[in-house]
């Protein structure tokens, strides 16, 4: 019998990837506007520029570990009570200028200062547009009363309480939230889903992991021995090493799951 279900947040519930996309649309416009250049080819530089500096932090070990990508550190501030995030608080406003100037010298522009500019616009944009999928609250709404709610994500407390800031209407629904950054170790460490299952009082045969990444929420809840969903509404092409119990387009197509599973459980 299913008595909880674990959501993740980012791209399950919040549409994290368009927030991320909208903040660069308008912040890549303004370079456009300025320059001349082109919008896209910015963004793309951008991100590669980010990735590639990302990864040559010593503190890349431990984003992997706690699963904080190098787009959540163009806009986050990292203010967590932990040395290595206070060693991201210090690196990040370089980090930011330094992707945007990078950026700008891909597509022939050298001015650090507009970089910056554009630097300190994007967390601004990243803020201003919060998403969530339309099915989100009317899915929780109706899970809400049923079932035990675990919102359950890798990141930044600091970082993912802001998104939860911002969209506020979410956190109600939740029985508990916990965060990879103040655990200690992210998805897919069989560890913090043993942490859910006892801070909920449930065992792991008593829970479903309903996420969009294979790599961390299905990987992490097979680890463990709990069912799982995989939102899949990209139609990406399925990993044969990584599989999920169901796969599911919709959040909505959740609710003949849970009852296929009660069902059984119940014969």
């Amino acid at each position: 019998m299913i008595k909880a279900v674990f959501f993740d947040l980012d791209d399950t519930l919040l549409w994290d990837k368009k927030s991320v996309k909208e903040a660069f649309v308008v912040t890549c416009k303004r370079a456009e506007k300025e320059y001349g250049i082109d919008a896209e080819q910015l963004e793309d530089a951008v991100r590669e520029e980010a990735r590639e500096l990302y990864a040559s932090y010593d503190t890349y070990e431990f984003t992997q570990k706690i699963g904080i990508n190098p787009f959540e550190g163009l806009w986050g501030n990292f203010l967590d009570d932990h040395d290595e995030f206070r060693k991201m608080k210090d690196i990040v406003p370089t980090y930011r200028k330094e992707a945007w100037t990078k950026g700008l010298k891909r597509l022939g522009i050298e001015d650090e200062k507009f970089g910056e500019e554009l630097a300190e616009q994007f967390p601004i944009e990243r803020r201003k547009h919060p998403y969530m999928y339309e099915e989100t609250i009317r899915v929780l709404e109706q899970l809400k009363g049923k079932y035990q709610l675990l919102l359950l994500t890798n990141g930044s407390p600091d970082l993912q309480h802001t998104k939860l800031d911002i969209t506020p209407e979410l956190v109600p629904y939740f029985d508990e939230i916990i965060i990879s950054g103040g655990f200690g170790i992210g998805k897919p460490d069989p560890s913090i889903f043993e942490h859910g299952l006892e801070k909920i009082g449930v065992d792991k045969s008593e829970a479903i992991m309903i996420g969009d990444n294979l790599l961390t929420d299905i990987l992490g809840a097979s680890r463990v021995g709990m069912k799982s969903v995989w939102i899949n509404r990209e139609q990406k092409e399925k990993r044969t090493d990584i599989t999920a119990d169901f796969e599911i387009e919709h959040l909505e197509e959740l609710f003949p799951i849970l009852e296929k599973l009660n069902k059984k459980a119940q014969v």
